[in-house]
């Protein structure tokens, strides 16, 4: 195994090292500021128009109205976070929001069953009458609560097909379809507040507000989740124009289309990919550019990890592409570090190539480490070591056969000697991502100095 010679030039990191300054960062912290500052304003809402009285009934009525506010507050916060918006995704990359809005989806749905169960409590004790009495009552005397009730139980599901555990034994087309019913229990009880809730009754300034904020909130995602992929179908053409076969389990599909200058794509980037032909029309999934675009042509690096990836194989050329993006912050501009460690394993050597040909054009020291099982699984190796001009060690074997980890903090800096002085971007399966982040951290690498995105988007 060859080790890589030690850069003579300097690092050339910038003193980023320590706490961000820059804009962006300052964006991102009076975003996430505004979040609970919104909650807080939403309590404080609530409160001034809460229902007065000290007996138990009351109270607890009360607070199931607070939770069903913030339950409505933080659905328009997860409609935004995952509109696509671009400002937002530039600040913060699509992975994050996506994280986030999985959190975030997890407590209004949690919000949204205390709401349920402490109204009906509330209501019994009023009633001195049993919960499970009290709800035909309420469904016979009110009948828009069954509209109420159809939502609740919309997010209900949602909540528990969106649970890991469960969403494993699904398939993507199948959480998809009932992800997309959320949509119907978002407008459900959207209505119930508007025409139930106490706080709106007789507030006609807080129900316009509140209106405004579901309208703000559709807005956004109607214009970067469907008007602009529209558009982007008649102004940005793309076909397929080749697919090649990179490794056993890897695929390289080549995209002919039009002003893709536009587009302003960047290596280390990834593109919703939905290809308009059976088999592949009902979703779009992430796929990494694997080279810098040229000449209005895109290649995609695939690796057979599901159905759908593993029928990317079977296009055939003149198959029209619709894309969404490019998303994501996996891109040398994270770093003006003058050298730069790039780590691939499997699929993720599309985005490190594509990186390491930017940051190789910039200038920079770069070092691609390509981590394989076996020696035929080192797709793009070929360009890799012979084209771009950065050091490449490929790392073939499996663990047990080779006795260690390749990828474990001393291999790592036997191969690499100065890689604690090098920035590093790190893409492939999560186990091998989780192990690069303990090297790392082993190495004394600050963790700003390590870069990762998840792709997965469900």
């Amino acid at each position: 195994m060859t080790a890589v010679a030690t850069a003579r030039h300097g690092v050339g990191r910038r003193e980023a090292r320590g706490r961000d300054t820059s804009p962006g960062a300052r964006a991102r912290a009076a975003l996430r500021l505004t979040v609970p500052a919104g909650g807080l304003a939403v309590t404080v809402f609530w409160f001034g128009g809460a229902r007065t009285g000290t007996d138990p009934g009351t109270v607890l009525s009360g607070a199931g109205d607070l939770a069903g506010m913030l339950a409505s507050y933080f659905v328009c916060v997860l409609l935004v976070l995952i509109s696509r918006a671009p400002g937002i995704e530039r600040l913060f990359g699509l992975d994050h929001l996506v994280g986030w809005h999985r959190s975030l989806g997890a407590a209004v749905v949690l919000l949204v069953v205390t709401h349920v169960l402490l109204v009906l409590t509330g209501s019994a004790r009023w009633e001195s009458t049993t919960v499970w009495a009290q709800v035909p009552a309420l469904l016979a005397t009110q009948p828009d609560l069954w509209e109420a009730t159809i939502g609740a139980c919309l997010f209900l599901l949602g909540g528990i097909t969106g649970a890991r555990l469960i969403r494993r034994l699904l398939s993507y087309e199948v959480w998809l379809t009932v992800h997309l019913t959320l949509y119907v229990g978002i407008y459900l009880t959207f209505w119930h507040q508007i025409t139930g809730g106490t706080h709106f009754l007789a507030d006609p300034v807080a129900r316009a507000v509140w209106i405004l904020m579901y309208a703000a909130a559709g807005a956004a995602l109607v214009t970067w989740r469907i008007a602009r992929p529209l558009w982007r179908l008649t102004r940005h053409v793309f076909r397929v124009e080749a697919v090649v076969p990179e490794s056993p389990s890897t695929t390289s599909v080549w995209l002919q289309g039009r002003h893709v200058e536009e587009l302003g794509v960047q290596g280390g980037q990834f593109f919703l990919v939905r290809f308009l032909t059976r088999g592949h029309l009902v979703t779009a999934h992430p796929y990494s550019v694997s080279a810098v675009p040229e000449h209005g042509r895109l290649r995609f690096t695939v690796g057979a990890l599901g159905d759908h990836s593993s029928a990317v194989g079977g296009l055939r050329p003149g198959t029209r592409v619709l894309l969404e993006g490019p998303f994501g912050r996996f891109t040398a501009a994270r770093t003006a570090a003058g050298r730069v460690l790039l780590i691939a394993g499997g699929a993720g050597i599309g985005p490190i190539r594509a990186l390491a040909e930017e940051l190789v054009r910039d200038g920079r020291d770069v070092v691609v480490v390509h981590r394989a099982s076996t020696a035929e699984e080192l797709a793009l190796a070929g360009e890799l070591a012979a084209a771009l001009g950065a050091a490449y060690v490929p790392l073939a074997g499996r663990r047990k056969a080779l006795g260690r980890d390749p990828l474990a903090p001393g291999p790592l800096r036997a191969v690499v000697p100065d890689a604690a002085a090098r920035e590093v971007f790190v893409c492939g399966p999560p186990g091998l991502v989780d192990t690069v982040v303990r090297s790392c951290r082993r190495l004394r690498i600050p963790s700003r100095a390590v870069h990762h995105e998840e792709l997965s988007l469900s």
